[in-house]
């Protein structure tokens, strides 16, 4: 019996290996190795990066951005040295600063939770430190923005030699911090 043997071609990626031609005998189905998962990306996430110390930590300064920010502003609502226009405008940068956090937090949130994406825990774990690395950098600068803006205050009440008002409703000596 005569056969045509036709070029065999075999690719392999990531975990999926296909044979593309040959003789049936030998690209049947019962000649490959048994599988005993799916080859489709990865649709769980594991334990290991929904609950890691990092994603816990970056909802926390998300809160404690939040936090720096009612604070401080309803303190700077009482304070004479700003006018309603300084306020509106300080107001504007911490809603700015807030939605750039909140941002990231969305993000954050689209790696931990099952998507679409397919993405190893490797590149989950690395967006999620730069996620935090970029949530820590907003706390830093919503507590530069609120320095500022209390020190701004500061001077002004400086040069009226009101200075004990205003560090009274910034917090006594012990719970200052700028």
């Amino acid at each position: 019996m005569n056969r045509l043997i036709l070029l065999v071609e075999s690719r392999i990626r990531g975990d999926v290996y296909v044979r593309f031609g040959g003789e049936l005998p030998k690209t049947h189905r019962s000649n490959t190795a048994g599988r005993w998962m799916l080859s489709l990306p990865l649709k769980a996430v594991h334990d290991v990066v929904k609950g890691g110390i990092k994603v816990k930590k970056s909802i926390e300064l998300v809160a404690e951005i939040s936090e720096i920010y009612v604070r401080n502003f309803q303190s700077m609502l009482a304070d004479p040295n700003f006018t309603p226009d300084e306020l509106s405008a300080i107001s504007f940068g911490y809603a700015k600063l807030m939605s750039e956090s909140s941002d990231v937090l969305q993000d954050l949130k689209n790696v931990v939770n099952i998507t679409g994406m397919s993405l190893t825990d490797a590149e989950r774990l690395a967006i999620i430190d730069n996620a935090y690395r970029s949530l820590l950098n907003y706390r830093n600068l919503v507590n530069y923005y609120t320095r500022k803006n209390i020190s701004v205050s500061y001077l002004r009440a400086k040069k009226k030699n009101d200075t004990d008002r205003v560090l009274a409703l910034y917090g006594s000596a012990d719970e200052r911090y700028w």
